[in-house]
């Protein structure tokens, strides 16, 4: 693989911030589509830099909790392989080398599914049930600086469990 850095480049700029934009997006659509699926109580949602998260009552099933973790980074890895190395054009011209295929398709599942990995390791590990998943999930998205809102489920939970609004139990973290 002589003369590989000097292969690539990018041809298109626009078309390359629209690729990363479609590709974070079918990722998080891939995510907001498996808390779709899952039938549970949802105590609320939160927006922030890492995306979007669901507060659900119970701890999932160990099937549901690998399907969370290993269905987007399959989604991430096939738009970036479809995106880069077929016949659509590409907004960078990289060489067509197996070994070039594959860390660039695994680099990115790495860069999107790290965080998975990790939250089903700890779920798997760790798991919690009830207020104290709940409680763990709000120090977590308030320490990312997520927008966090509550369902009318969510709300009524909070004041049968912690005796307490949302507004007053998110300024307590």
């Amino acid at each position: 693989m002589p003369g590989m850095h000097s292969s690539v480049h990018v041809t298109n700029i626009l078309g390359l911030v629209g690729f990363l934009v479609l590709w974070i997006g079918f990722f998080e659509c891939a995510k907001l589509l498996i808390a779709l699926f899952k039938h549970d109580s949802l105590i609320g949602w939160a927006i922030g830099p890492l995306g979007v998260t669901t507060l659900y009552l119970r701890e999932p099933s160990t099937p549901f909790i690998l399907f969370n973790a290993i269905f987007p980074a399959v989604v991430s890895g096939s738009v970036l392989y479809l995106g880069l190395f077929t016949a659509f054009p590409s907004p960078l011209a990289l060489p067509h080398y197996l070994l070039v295929e594959i860390l660039i398709v695994s680099g990115g599942v790495l860069l999107t599914s790290t965080g998975d990995f990790i939250n089903a390791l700890r779920d798997l590990r760790y798991p919690l049930w009830g207020e104290a998943r709940i409680l763990r999930s709000i120090q977590y998205l308030r320490a990312s600086w997520a927008s966090i809102h509550f369902t009318p489920f969510g709300v009524s939970y909070l004041r049968d469990k912690f005796d307490s609004n949302p507004t007053d139990l998110l300024q307590a973290f």
